[in-house]
């Protein structure tokens, strides 16, 4: 896509990806009609019949879209009540993650794909109701899992997290109300146990791109979209590590083809890319007359200012978090994992906040407030008087 990119342009690829949203496809393959390069598994593999579980928000139809694309076979276990007209023509079976799974009686998978969020009892309803009707279950779980961040790089052999390292009481905690990472990592113990050997595990980090409803990566796009002075956080070189919902949802799909097992880290790109690349990389697709103003980390710290929550992205490295932007992705790019370029991500994630209604355009849900970044960069103008 060329620099001289317009928001006319964004606004028919938008278009066509609302289209695609209508009929049951949800511009899983926005960035190849946008011109961006699309990676491809390494091999097609063995076709397979999958059964996802849910398949219905963010992660879900994109997964669905490359199995398609892939030439697995999809059928979709939920309540029937989100999106219903999404994948008309595809099976789905009726039931709850709250312990009805009657209708998954008496069939068969090759593969489960189970996308809970943080219910590591849902992984324990579904996977002894799936135990020996499915050869492997796979399970979207969460960087979010590791007990800490000190080393780098980062690899999936990392202490998770347990009820003894969060210094919670097992035999009291309300197992529904899990810390995130603690519900995640019990989660997975909960695969691991029910499919020994039989099982995957998915880390994905920060999920971006089209149909992304959080904003915690579009702030940037759109931030940078709008022109000015932008406040850039921290020293250009610190690194960060994302993930696109399209190659999360292509890798797993490869392997089902591919029977994988094991823990993979879905993150990238495979070399951590320093926040300054992030940044400029998102303005070369954009047209609007942009410049960065870095600002130290311990200048917005003394004004409260937190990374990664209210500045999106972005984590300052300091020594518990090192190793947060760089992991070791060396045996996930062995097994297949693939990275489309940043321009395809900005590009995808621009094109669907622009089909977004105005109202939800103009109130992104996680942003740095415009007012307050003017505010600041005042302050640091200031202080270097």
């Amino acid at each position: 896509m060329s620099d001289n990119l317009t928001r006319r342009s964004f606004l028919r690829c938008a278009a066509a990806a609302g289209s695609s949203v209508s009929l049951g496809l949800p511009a899983a393959a926005l960035g190849s009609a946008m011109g961006g390069a699309v990676p491809g598994p390494l091999s097609d593999g063995r076709p397979a019949k999958v059964l996802v579980l849910g398949g219905t928000g963010f992660i879900g139809p994109h997964q669905v879209q490359s199995l398609l694309t892939q030439g697995h076979e999809v059928t979709l276990f939920n309540r029937g009540r989100s999106a219903p007209e999404m994948f008309k023509n595809l099976e789905r079976l009726v039931g709850d993650r709250n312990g009805d799974y009657e209708s998954l009686k008496g069939r068969q998978w090759d593969i489960v794909i189970d996308n809970a969020k943080d219910r590591p009892d849902w992984v324990r309803m579904a996977g002894e109701a799936l135990q020996d009707s499915a050869g492997y279950y796979y399970f979207v779980s969460s960087r979010s899992v590791y007990q800490d961040y000190f080393s780098v790089p980062m690899s999936a052999d990392k202490p998770t997290r347990t009820f003894d390292s969060e210094s919670i009481d097992r035999e009291t905690a309300d197992i529904s109300r899990l810390p995130y990472g603690l519900a995640k990592a019990e989660s997975e113990r909960e695969v691991m146990r029910i499919f020994p050997g039989r099982s995957g595990i998915f880390r994905p980090g920060l999920i971006v791109g089209p149909g992304d409803r959080t904003d915690r990566f579009t702030y940037w796009p759109v931030r940078i979209q709008r022109g000015g002075e932008v406040l850039a956080p921290g020293d250009p070189s610190d690194k960060v590590q994302i993930i696109d919902v399209r190659d999360l949802g292509d890798f797993m799909a490869h392997s089902s083809g591919q029977r994988h097992t094991g823990i993979f880290n879905l993150i990238g790109p495979a070399t951590p890319r320093p926040m300054s690349e992030l940044l400029y990389g998102i303005r070369a697709v954009t047209t609007a007359e942009t410049s960065f103003t870095w600002v130290p980390t311990a200048f917005l710290a003394k004004r409260g200012i937190q990374g990664y929550r209210e500045v999106p992205v972005w984590l300052p490295p300091i020594l518990m978090l090192k190793g947060y932007g760089q992991f070791d992705l060396s045996r996930e790019v062995a097994h297949g994992l693939r990275f489309r370029s940043l321009a395809d991500t900005t590009e995808a994630t621009l094109a669907y906040h622009f089909s977004r209604t105005p109202e939800r355009q103009s109130e992104l849900w996680s942003a740095f407030d415009m007012k307050r970044e003017a505010r600041v960069l005042k302050e640091w103008r200031l202080s270097q008087v």
